[in-house]
């Protein structure tokens, strides 16, 4: 291909969003220049830190983290609003790589957030970047909201998990945008190991009293089990599930120039200590479509 500009359009996935490192570093390897980048929830993260000049310092501590690392970085809350406050979280995000405005930024960078009171996309084109990033990744049910001037803010994926339609393409560049969600590939099936959905399950039953929890317990014990969904599990679903059906909508109506996707089973939503594995499935995704 020989136009080499790139609009970057990286959507929302949890920790799979690490892959958008690797399809960050092959660009550049193959000397595409990066003119812009739009991201949504994890996407915002990587690309908001590509664009701050920082993504080699947060990759090298990415790789680093273990499984203890990453349970420690949420700090649990009990409120109406989320069970995850996300300030220790962003706090790390700040000491790796330190602090940023995104208007001073060499590269054009969009986090995308949702407003809750208005039903609305939110786009941060300036402003205090981790900000940004927290309102970005606020998943409705488990990050606790950013409120801002009277804005209720959660994560992007909400409306719109893969911006491509705020792209403003220039004619001597192309549109690549990186899916998260993927269709299921059974070659990235790992073998059994532990959930962390079901770590955070088990976190939130042991906040409930004491007398619930031998309710819970008795009723589990007399009833046959069932192939049923726990509640953090019903969660997580129900918003995957949505964000299939926005982004395949996004992709059909505003089609990129190349897609990447990353199969969703590449990782769980808190497999962050599974960094170096995804980065392999980002640069695995990356030569099928760009190599081809």
């Amino acid at each position: 291909m020989s136009i080499k500009k790139v609009h970057l359009v990286l959507g929302s996935g949890g920790a799979r969003g690490i892959a958008h490192i690797a399809v960050i570093e092959e660009l550049e390897k193959q000397g595409y220049e990066i003119i812009e980048v739009i991201g949504c929830s994890m996407g915002a993260v990587v690309g908001g830190i590509y664009a701050a000049g920082q993504l080699s310092e947060y990759k090298k501590w990415l790789t680093g983290l273990s499984r203890r690392d990453v349970f420690e970085l949420l700090d649990f809350t009990f409120t109406k609003q989320g069970f995850i406050k996300g300030e220790k979280l962003f706090a790390k995000h700040l000491e790796v790589t330190g602090k940023f405005n995104i208007e001073e930024f060499n590269i054009p960078f969009t986090a995308v957030a949702t407003d809750m009171k208005k039903n609305e996309e939110v786009h941060f084109k300036s402003g205090d970047l981790y900000k940004a990033l927290r309102a970005s990744v606020s998943i409705p049910g488990f990050f606790v909201p950013v409120v801002d001037n009277g804005r209720v803010l959660v994560d992007g994926g909400v409306l719109n998990p893969l911006p491509i339609n705020l792209v403003k393409k220039q004619d001597d560049a192309i549109i690549i945008a990186v899916n998260l969600n993927g269709r299921y590939n059974p070659a990235y099936d790992r073998k059994p190991g532990p959930d962390r959905i079901q770590e955070v399950q088990q976190w939130f039953e042991n906040l409930l009293p004491d007398v619930v929890r031998e309710k819970r317990k008795k009723k589990q014990k007399s009833e046959p089990e069932e192939d049923s969904f726990s509640l953090i599990e019903l969660m997580d679903s129900t918003f995957s599930f949505t964000q299939d059906r926005l982004t395949e909508l996004m992709i059909d109506i505003h089609k990129p120039d190349k897609l990447i996707e990353i199969p969703r089973n590449a990782s769980g939503m808190f497999d962050f200590d599974h960094a170096k594995e995804i980065l392999e499935v980002g640069r695995e995704s990356y030569n099928k479509v760009m190599n081809e």
